[in-house]
């Protein structure tokens, strides 16, 4: 990995950006971010208190004026620099997130980085592309059109399981219409959301732009979504907490927009006519992509019954073969869990399931030189019931479950069957079986033949319980934007005819 940066040295000021400088927390309370792979100390910094919230909105609402103020094309020229910025610290963005969260240090130079660099380049070209309806009559006597404008300081919150790419998904449109923003990560992983921030100082963009405050969700975030002068709250985790921070945003005096991408648990539908050998690389990469801490990751797997019993041999066969290890090492496929608690809750789910289904394939601790770690092996789960807990709720781990279905009419209800709805695939080499299966697939995403990849160009978001509103793309201006309608009369007739409904007669 080259030269890597002591992170202890980096954020030797603390662990909140407020108004353009590192400070520290004042709430009283410390929190040990944790090296998932070997449990050892990695920083030890001071919580945010509900104070330094209040200084990063006001932080965040002087500087709108004038960010709201830049032209599309001065906002759009700051986020190149901050894309090229991101691009010259590839290394140490990869470095840091894989040291708080364990990832393979594959994933995160292959994926997490480039991902958000891609995203911050495809924001600085929307940024000159908020483009509202043309000019025109459309009544006769008036021409309409309609603006786009920032709406003002958005406060968001981002989970500890993507912490840069969230971050970047979270800032980058709301900075790019022109708002402001206060993001407050999950206090595990806040590493690299405070190093986005800086990268976009360096990048030139205005102090008090971004903000980043660290802190406990019962204090900094409420009072981050409750803040009068917040007009906004994205929020991304899960259901649970989607719906305490719609009570606080809905609870307050102002009306906040809510922006809500919550828990998933994906179905992988397999046709009797798919690639089999491709359906089972398909769903290993897809259940254990970030081991298995993926809203979108595959975790039920509907197999239509000729198919069941090979595509459950061959996944388990291929999950044998994935390698657990140091993260930073260039063969591991799979690091740990970002925690020893996570791997415990996973854990818990597999143990319970062994009275009522079969673990094919994994279910296991590993000893030896990963016991210290929040290590998981890859876990196969076959013969449970639709109603089980382990289809039914989200497990946010290394694990698989595969059920057997007979047609496709049962298989499509099968996989509508649970309270989500964010990411799906179909498999089939049947063009009509596919469209079927994505039209009546309840989900914001429906891959076929492929389950996981994302672009910047395609909207990120869910049905049903999985939340509303849209991450990545142009259409993630719809969350970020005011519409107005602007219309400008055109007779310069004082007594128009119209007047005739309130008072007068026709003339």
């Amino acid at each position: 990995m080259g030269n890597r940066f002591q992170v202890k040295d980096r954020f030797a000021d603390g662990a909140q950006y407020i108004d353009g400088q590192l400070r520290s927390g004042t709430s009283g309370r410390s929190h040990t971010v944790i090296d998932p792979a070997t449990g050892e100390e990695v920083l030890t910094y001071e919580l945010a208190s509900t104070a330094d919230v209040d200084e990063a909105v006001a932080a965040a609402k002087r500087a709108f004026p004038g960010w709201s103020g830049a032209t599309p094309g001065e906002r759009s020229d700051a986020l190149h620099r901050f894309a090229a910025v991101l691009a010259e610290q590839a290394e140490d963005f990869a470095y840091a997130e894989s040291l708080q969260c364990g990832k393979p240090i594959k994933l995160s130079t292959e994926f997490d980085v480039p991902g958000t660099i891609d995203n911050t380049a495809f924001f600085a070209g929307a940024a000159r592309h908020l483009q509202g309806q043309a000019a025109a009559e459309y009544s006769g006597d008036h021409t309409s059109y309609v603006r786009r404008e920032a709406i003002g300081v958005v406060g968001s919150i981002a989970p500890w399981n993507y912490p840069l790419q969230m971050a970047a998904w979270k800032i980058l449109p709301a900075i790019a219409a022109g708002n402001t923003i206060v993001l407050k990560p999950a206090e595990i992983t806040p590493l690299t959301s405070l190093m986005f921030a800086q990268a976009a100082k360096e990048a030139g963009l205005p102090d008090g732009v971004i903000n980043i405050v660290s802190g406990a969700g019962r204090e900094a975030g409420e009072h981050l979504v409750g803040h009068p002068d917040v007009v906004m709250t994205s929020f991304t985790g899960s259901t649970a907490v989607g719906k305490r921070v719609a009570e606080i945003a809905t609870a307050t005096a102002t009306v906040k927009r809510l922006h809500l991408e919550l828990g998933g648990k994906a179905p992988f539908l397999v046709f009797d006519d798919a690639d089999l050998e491709a359906a089972a690389h398909g769903a290993v990469a897809a259940s254990l992509i970030n081991t298995g801490q993926d809203c979108t990751a595959a975790t039920r797997a509907y197999v239509q019954r000729p198919l069941h019993d090979a595509f459950v041999a061959r996944v388990a066969e291929l999950m044998e073969t994935v390698r657990l290890g140091d993260p930073f090492a260039a063969t591991t496929d799979l690091g740990p869990l970002v925690s020893h608690a996570q791997r415990d809750r996973v854990a818990g789910f597999v143990e319970r399931a062994r009275a009522y289904a079969t673990v094919v394939s994994g279910g296991e601790v590993p000893g030896g030189e990963l016991a210290a770690g929040a290590y998981y092996r890859p876990t196969l789960i076959a013969g449970a019931a639709q109603d089980s807990e382990v289809v039914q709720s989200e497990i946010f781990g290394p694990v698989l479950v595969v059920l057997p279905f007979d047609t496709d009419d049962e298989g499509i209800a099968l996989a509508n069957d649970t309270p989500y709805g964010l990411a799906a695939s179909a498999w089939s080499r049947d063009l009509y079986r596919a469209h079927r299966a994505t039209r009546e697939i309840q989900a914001g995403c429906v891959w076929v033949n492929d389950h996981i990849p994302i672009i910047s160009e395609m909207p990120h978001g869910g049905y049903k319980a999985s939340g509303f509103g849209k991450d990545m793309s142009a259409y993630s201006f719809e969350e970020y934007t005011q519409v107005k309608h602007v219309m400008f009369d055109n007779t310069a007739v004082a007594a128009k005819d119209w007047h005739r409904t309130i008072f007068g007669d026709r003339a």
